[in-house]
């Protein structure tokens, strides 16, 4: 059928600072193929220095989509990146070209590989009851409803602690059981699925180094501007590291150099949390990076694993 003869997507995906996305280009450039964000944050104009967004000259040696795709106050969710992803994937393949997903949202991954499950669309009514209600209380209900969904949460995330208690309340089943009844992944991506990993120093030496280059270049700068545009009023960008801090930083509540350090330590945490996740949810073939090996020479590994067989993974 015609469907077969088309390029097969490459999916790689990994914690934040683990070199993902250099790794990408790499790849994208030997192959003749382009670069599919899966970034939650990515897709708002203006959160470029706290997202690592590709720069220019990356964004034109490859092509890049779902980048930039939706304004400040624009609402974006899983639904709409799955449709919008899914057109993206499409038209690269019908361009002989393969696709190349990359990125360190795992919901992102599961949506478009799996489908966006069984949870229940927001309930108007619920969402506002339990927007008014502490924090506290939110993460106490998790707890005792779900404490699967409450061991791998962001806890400072308010919005994804209310979407977990939400759709336990609605459907009076734990959230993490619902995720977990979604279909194992399609097996034509067997063997395309990759994730890097890195020894847990190097991997906090890039971190920091990342948080400091963003802070030097300019993120208090960006965050200030973006305050302008409504920062504040999309709740799902206020969750991004470094924008949220840097935020309670320009209201006084804490110095220049205390917020670099909550934002280092708030970027190790979320790398731990991804690599969990990743780890139960898709069944990636994980190749371990050592910290002296270059982007091209990582990206030539990948390739080589890829035209194995596909096999158990480790």
């Amino acid at each position: 059928m015609q469907s077969t003869s088309l390029p097969a997507p490459i999916l790689l995906a990994g914690p934040t600072a683990s070199g993902k996305s250099a790794v990408a280009l790499a790849i994208a450039t030997r192959l003749g193929g382009e670069i599919v964000s899966v970034d939650s944050m990515q897709v708002y104009r203006g959160l470029d220095l706290g997202t690592a967004k590709p720069t220019a000259e990356e964004q034109a040696q490859v092509p890049h989509h779902l980048v930039d795709v939706a304004g400040l106050t624009e609402p974006f969710d899983a639904a709409k990146f799955v449709q919008l992803a899914s057109a993206a994937v499409a038209a690269i393949q019908a361009k002989g070209r393969v696709p190349v997903l990359c990125g360190g949202t795992g919901l992102y991954f599961n949506v478009w590989l799996n489908g966006l499950g069984d949870a229940p669309p927001p309930d108007p009514n619920l969402r506002a009851e339990l927007e008014a209600l502490p924090l506290p209380a939110l993460l106490d209900e998790l707890a005792r409803r779900d404490l699967a969904t409450f061991d791998e949460i962001d806890l400072q995330n308010r919005r994804r602690v209310v979407r977990a208690v939400e759709v336990i309340r609605l459907t009076g089943r734990p959230f993490s059981e619902q995720r977990a009844a979604w279909p194992e992944r399609a097996p034509a991506l067997a063997g395309r699925s990759f994730g890097l990993l890195r020894e847990r120093a190097d991997l906090v030496r890039r971190i920091d180094c990342r948080v400091d280059a963003m802070f030097r270049d300019g993120l208090i700068e960006e965050t200030r501007r973006l305050l302008g545009l409504g920062l504040e009023q999309n709740r799902t960008a206020m969750q991004a590291i470094g924008y949220r801090q840097v935020v309670e930083h320009l209201r006084g509540e804490r110095s220049r150099l205390e917020t670099i350090e909550l934002v280092k330590v708030r970027t190790r945490q979320f790398a731990k949390r991804q690599l969990t996740w990743f780890r139960g949810q898709l069944d990636l073939d994980w190749l371990e990076v050592p910290a002296s090996e270059a982007p091209d020479a990582t990206a030539e590994r990948l390739l080589a694993r890829l035209a194995q067989p596909p096999g158990p993974r480790p």
